[in-house]
Formats: structure tokens, sequence, C-alpha cells
């Protein structure tokens, strides 16, 4: 199995570091996989995307223009990769920054409230955190465990002691995408 996705939002909502947790996750689940980040020419608060494959079988080409799964955190995301959805795909809209639903009907859509429930937990900087439990609930691109199994890796020693809020966030966006898949 092959995913290849789009995570798409502004500077400083955590686009890049979803992509690494999946790419990470992915190694160390023993498949092949690419990290692709693009950044707008502003640096915190410009456009920030990245296109992360995750598969059974060798990668060959780091871009991604096709997704199985495209994760938009702001309304521009939406407007620019919303087309880049395959068929049959998947879109996660972080609805609490996006009051525009999609305008496809050939693609499954989740409307997440990230930052609502980011909010709820205390912390608003695990809206990511909640989008990327979401994906996984419904992609299996990776299992759930090994987001925590690798955290430190990405994000170093120092900021270990963040898994607990972030552990809370990613369990509680498997938990709404599974309740919408039901």
């Amino acid at each position: 199995m092959t995913h290849e996705m789009i995570i798409a939002g502004f500077g400083g909502q955590g686009v890049m570091s979803l992509g690494e947790l999946l790419t990470y996750a992915g190694m160390h689940e023993g498949k092949e996989v690419s990290w692709m980040p693009s950044y707008g020419p502003e640096m915190r608060g410009g456009a920030a995307s990245c296109g992360v494959i995750v598969s059974d079988e060798p990668v060959g080409s780091p871009v991604v223009t096709e997704a199985t799964a495209v994760v938009v955190m702001n309304l521009p995301s939406l407007d620019k990769f919303e087309e880049n959805v395959l068929p049959g795909g998947c879109l996660f809209i972080n609805s609490s920054l996006i009051e525009r639903n999609s305008t496809r009907t050939d693609i499954k859509v989740y409307r997440i409230p990230a930052n609502e429930e980011a909010q709820a937990l205390g912390n608003t900087r695990v809206a990511g955190m909640v989008i990327l439990g979401a994906v996984i609930a419904v992609t299996g691109v990776v299992a759930i465990d090994s987001i925590g199994e690798i955290f430190t890796k990405v994000f170093g020693e120092k900021r270990a002691k963040l898994w607990d809020i972030n552990k809370q966030a990613l369990e509680r966006g498997y938990a709404i995408a599974k309740e919408m898949m039901a």
C-alpha cells in the first residue's frame, strides 16, 4: 500500500512537524518513506506544505501531485490543494479555521475541529496532532503507537515532556475520526 499525502497550512501550525512524524513513524515500521517540505516566501505565518509518501514499495519520486490524502489547516491551503486529492481519496479539513466545505463529491471529507479540540485540552499548539490522529484513524498510514515511539527522535529530549499532551491530542483526533466513520 502506498500513501501519498499533502499537509498544508500557515507556518507555525506544525505542518512540517506532522510530515516528519509520519515519515519517521513509517521508517520505524520498516516502510519506504519520503518527506519533501515547501515553504512560501515568508517565514512564520507564510504558506507551508509538505509531501509525504509512506509505502511498502520503493519510492520513485518525492513529489506528491496526486494525493491519497490531503490535510488542510487553513482556507488558502484548501483552495490550493483540494483538487490534488485523487478520486476516492480523503480530505481532512481543520473546521475550526475553515468554514467552507469541499466542493468535491468524489472524495471522503473529514471536518475536524482541531483548534477547538486542542483548546479543550488546554494547549492550542497541539491542533496538528488532533488532525494527525484523524489521519491515522482513517488511512492506517502508520500505527498510532509508532508516533509515540519516534516523538522524541523528531522533537528532541527537551520536548519529550510534551508527549503527554500530544498523545491526548492524537487520541482525541483518532476518536473523532472513528466516530465519523461509524
